[in-house]
C-alpha cells in the first residue's frame, strides 16, 4: 500500500495510523502522569524542573533519531552584548555552516520547549531530516530557558539570532524559518519585531503545533471541553510555563503578539495534531496570519498528539507531515 494511499485513509477515518493509536494509548498512561510529579498547588518547583531537564532531553534524542551521515558544527559567539548559541546542522550534500552567496539558502529553526526544556540537540533528529528533505542547511538555536532565565529571555536571543544570520551575509529572503511548540511563540515575536524595526522578513514559514498564548489558558480551556492530549496535562503546563513568564503581563505585546495588515508576513504552513491541547493555540495562530492578510495553511492531522514529526518510529504520519513541509519550504524557495 502507498504512502499517499494510506495518507487518505488515515484522514478519512480521522483516528490516525494503528501505530500511532497504539503509541498514544500508552502515552497518555505513562507520560501525562509524569508532568504532574511534584506538582504543588502553585506549580513545581524550579529546582525540580532544572533536575528533571538532563533526564527528559536524554529520552527526547533517543526517541528522534538523527539520520546517518549528518554533518554539525557548533556556534558560540558574543554578539551585541548577548551570546549566540546553537549548531548547524545538514544531512544533505552540502557543508554544515554554508558560505553565504547569492544563490545559498539557510532554515532558521526555533525548537520547542514549554520554554523549560529541550535544546538544539533534542531537535537534531528532526532538524536534520528537514535538512536532508530541503537540501538546506540549518542554524537551530539554544536560546535561554525558565526557571533560570525568565521573559522574554528566549525571544530576544531568537531575534539576536536572526540578525547575527543577516550579518553573516544571508538576505531575509535566504531565510526560512521554522519552529514547533513554544518555538512557534518565538517565531511570531520575530515577525512582529522585524516589522517594528523596519528588517525583512524570512522568505517562508513552517509551523510544527505553534503556541500562540503563553498563559495556556488557550489551551486549559480546550482541555475542560473535553481534548485528552495523549502527553501533556494543560493545568500542570500552565503552571510549568509561569517558571518562565514569570509577571510577565498576558496582555503584554510579547506574550499576546499581535499581527495586522500593516506587517509582510511569510507564506506559512502550520500543523497540528488532532488530539492536542494546543489545537487551538494552532488555530489562533492561522486566523492572526489570515487577519493580517498572510497565506496561511493551516494542516489538522487526526490522532496525532503534540510535535508528531519528531517522532518517526512512532507513528507513519511524521514521516508524511514531514515530507509535505520539506516540499512547502521548498516551494516558497
Amino acid at each position: 500500500m502507498s504512502v499517499r494511499t494510506t495518507d487518505q485513509q488515515w484522514r478519512a477515518s480521522g483516528a490516525g495510523s494503528l501505530r500511532s493509536r497504539a503509541v498514544n494509548s500508552y502515552l497518555a498512561r505513562v507520560a501525562q502522569p509524569l508532568m504532574v510529579v511534584g506538582m504543588g498547588r502553585s506549580g513545581p518547583p524550579p529546582r525540580l524542573i532544572s533536575a528533571m531537564r538532563p533526564g527528559v532531553n536524554r529520552t527526547l534524542v533517543a526517541m528522534s533519531p538523527v539520520p546517518s551521515g549528518t554533518r554539525v558544527e557548533s556556534v558560540r559567539e558574543v554578539v551585541d552584548g548577548g551570546q549566540v548559541r546553537g549548531e548547524w546542522v545538514s544531512a544533505h550534500n552540502g557543508p554544515a555552516r554554508p558560505t553565504a552567496s547569492p544563490s545559498t539558502r539557510v532554515l532558521y529553526y526555533l525548537h520547542g520547549s514549554g520554554y523549560v526544556v529541550c535544546s538544539a540537540r533534542t531537535h537534531r533528529g528532526l532538524v536534520a531530516r528537514l535538512s536532508r528533505q530541503t537540501g538546506l542547511s540549518a542554524f537551530s538555536l539554544d536560546y535561554r530557558l525558565g526557571p533560570e532565565y525568565r521573559f522574554p529571555s528566549a525571544g530576544d536571543d531568537a531575534i539576536r539570532g536572526y540578525h547575527w544570520l543577516l550579518e553573516q551575509g544571508y538576505r531575509p529572503d535566504q531565510i526560512v524559518v521554522g519552529g514547533d511548540s513554544a518555538g512557534g511563540h518565538l517565531a511570531l515575536d520575530l515577525l512582529a519585531d522585524n516589522h517594528r524595526r523596519g528588517v525583512g522578513q524570512p522568505r517562508g514559514l513552517v509551523l510544527f503545533s505553534p503556541l500562540y498564548d503563553p498563559t495556556f489558558d488557550l489551551a486549559v480551556a480546550n482541555q475542560l471541553r473535553g481534548t485528552r492530549d495523549p502527553v501533556i496535562d494543560a493545568v500542570a503546563a500552565q503552571r510549568i510555563l509561569q517558571l518562565y513568564t514569570g509577571p510577565a503581563a498576558p496582555d503584554h505585546p510579547r506574550m499576546r503578539i499581535t499581527l495586522d495588515a500593516a506587517m509582510s508576513l511569510p507564506p506559512t504552513l502550520i500543523q497540528v495534531g488532532g488530539l492536542e491541547v494546543m489545537g487551538d493555540d494552532a488555530r489562533a495562530v492561522a486566523r492572526a496570519m489570515r487577519s493580517a492578510g498572510a497565506d496561511v495553511r493551516l494542516q489538522e492531522w487526526p490522532g496525532q498528539g503534540h510535535v508528531f514529526q519528531m517522532f518517526p518510529r512512532l507513528a507513519p504520519e511524521s514521516r508524511v507531515a514531514l515530507r509535505q513541509a520539506s516540499a512547502f519550504l521548498r516551494s516558497v524557495g
